[in-house]
C-alpha cells in the first residue's frame, strides 16, 4: 500500500525474466548476463519496496493510519497541464503577428531563455509577471509586438489553455478534505494561479494557496513550503508535498523538512497519493 510504483516495478522486472529464455532452453552469454541484471534490478526493486513499507509503518505508528495531516500540490504539471503545447500556441496565435519560427524552433528558443538566469529580478513571478513573459514570448518568437503579447497572456487564463492531469482529481480532495487532510497548492506562478484555479473551477479543493509571486519566495526555496504549512496550521513534518520537478518540489520539498513524493515517478494519481496518506476513495467521496 505505501509504494504502488514500487509493486509494479517488481512486477515488471519478473515479468522480463520470465519471458527472457530462450524456448529451446540454451541462453547465450549476454542473455544470461542480462538474467543477472534483472535479478539485480527485482532486487533493489524489492529492497526499495521494503524500505517504503517500513517508512510508511513508522507514520502509522507515529500518526496513525492517516500518515499525514496535509498535502501540499504543484500546479503546472502535477495538478494542470498545458491543454496544448506552448510552442504550439506560440505559434498560431504569432502567425498573424509575423512569427515565422517553426514550433520545435520556438520550443528550443523558449527553453533556453526559461533557463536562464532572469536579470530583472531575484525572483521570475513578480506580481503578474509581465516583464518576464514578456521576456519569454520575445526570446521564443523573436515578435515583441505588444498586442501579440497581451492575445497570449490573456489566453492563458482562460480554461480552455489547461486541463487537469487527473479527471477524477476533484472526487480524491473532496475524500482528502473530508478525511480532516488540509490541502494547498504550491506554485512557482504569478498573481494570475488564484483567478486561473477559479476560472478552472477547483479553487475550493484547497484550504491555501502559496504562489511564489505572493511570498517572494520560489520553489526550490523552503520558504514557500514552509509558509504552505503556515497557512495550514500544520507542521512541515506533517505535511506532504507532490510534484514533478525533482528539483523544484522534492528536494525544495524535504529541505523544508516535510515529506515529499515526485508525481509520475512515485504516485501517478491522485487517488494513489490518498491512498499512501491512508484516505479511502471512493465513487461517492
Amino acid at each position: 500500500m505505501a509504494a504502488p510504483a514500487l509493486r509494479s516495478a517488481a512486477a515488471r522486472a519478473r515479468a522480463a525474466a520470465l519471458s527472457g529464455g530462450r524456448w529451446l532452453g540454451t541462453s547465450s552469454a549476454a542473455e544470461t548476463e542480462r538474467e543477472r541484471g534483472r535479478e539485480k534490478e527485482e532486487e533493489g526493486a524489492g529492497w526499495e519496496l521494503a524500505a517504503a513499507r517500513e517508512y510508511y509503518d513508522y507514520r502509522k505508528s507515529i500518526y496513525g493510519d492517516v500518515t499525514h495531516r496535509a498535502l501540499l500540490v504543484d500546479a503546472v504539471g502535477t495538478l494542470v497541464v498545458p491543454a496544448q503545447p506552448t510552442a504550439q500556441v506560440y505559434k498560431s496565435i504569432g502567425e498573424k503577428y509575423g512569427v515565422k519560427y517553426s514550433e520545435d524552433e520556438i520550443l528550443m528558443r523558449y527553453r533556453r531563455a526559461y533557463e536562464q538566469p532572469w536579470g530583472g529580478s531575484r525572483l521570475r513571478y513578480v506580481d503578474d509577471g509581465r516583464p518576464f513573459w514578456q521576456h519569454i514570448v520575445t526570446s521564443s518568437t523573436g515578435c515583441s509586438d505588444a498586442q501579440y503579447f497581451e492575445e497570449l497572456y490573456q489566453y492563458f487564463m482562460t480554461e480552455k489553455a489547461w486541463k487537469l492531469c487527473d479527471p477524477d482529481a476533484e472526487n480524491v480532495f473532496k475524500a482528502l478534505r473530508k478525511a480532516g487532510v488540509k490541502t494547498a497548492v504550491v506554485s512557482n506562478f504569478d498573481t494570475r494561479l488564484r483567478p486561473l484555479l477559479q476560472t478552472l473551477k477547483c479553487d475550493h479543493w484547497f484550504d491555501a494557496v502559496a504562489v511564489s509571486a505572493e511570498v517572494a519566495a520560489e520553489k526550490p526555496n523552503p520558504t514557500i513550503f514552509l509558509k504552505a504549512c503556515e497557512f495550514l496550521g500544520v507542521k512541515p513534518e506533517e505535511a506532504v508535498h507532490v510534484g514533478d520537478d525533482r528539483r523544484n518540489d522534492i528536494w525544495g520539498a524535504r529541505d523544508a523538512g516535510c515529506d515529499a513524493w515526485l508525481w509520475g515517478s512515485d504516485v501517478h494519481s491522485f487517488k494513489e497519493v490518498a491512498e499512501r496518506i491512508g484516505v479511502e476513495v471512493t465513487n461517492n467521496s
